[in-house]
């Protein structure tokens, strides 16, 4: 009966010890965030499943491209509309739209700016709408 006790406590802290150690390799993502991809890491691609802010790039070929700094560019392609400026960035989907000052809101400027008093009960007034 011992040995099967001192076998018990040996398995109980063997997996305890497992999951010390693999708690933190595995990142928690908001729902919906987790996705498989590439990352950099210490100069080399990196490919496997974490959030969406880590593992930035679709495939090792991407990474790759990014690590040479032959990334595509995204705004070449010129998403934002009704004159949004377009930066690049590491982050899906490889743009931000910067759409202050155009009459339009939205991901890619899409939206047109509500009238001041045009928004239903309890939505707020998009920021980049607001003058000032």
């Amino acid at each position: 009966m011992r040995r099967a006790t001192g076998m018990a406590l040996v398995v109980l802290v063997a997996a305890a010890c497992w999951l010390h150690l693999t708690a933190g390799s595995r990142p928690t993502c908001e729902v919906g965030h987790q996705r498989s991809g590439c990352r950099i890491h210490a100069g080399l691609c990196v490919c496997g499943i974490g959030c969406r802010s880590e593992y930035q790039y679709h495939d090792k070929e991407e990474c790759i491209n990014a690590i040479k700094g032959q990334r595509r560019n995204q705004c070449g392609e010129t998403p934002c509309q009704h004159g949004g400026a377009c930066s690049q960035t590491t982050m899906e989907p490889g743009y931000k739209c910067r759409c202050e000052g155009t009459g339009f809101y939205g991901p890619r400027c899409q939206y047109e700016c509500p009238s001041p008093g045009a928004l239903a009960a309890g939505r707020a007034y998009p920021h980049e709408c607001i003058l000032i």
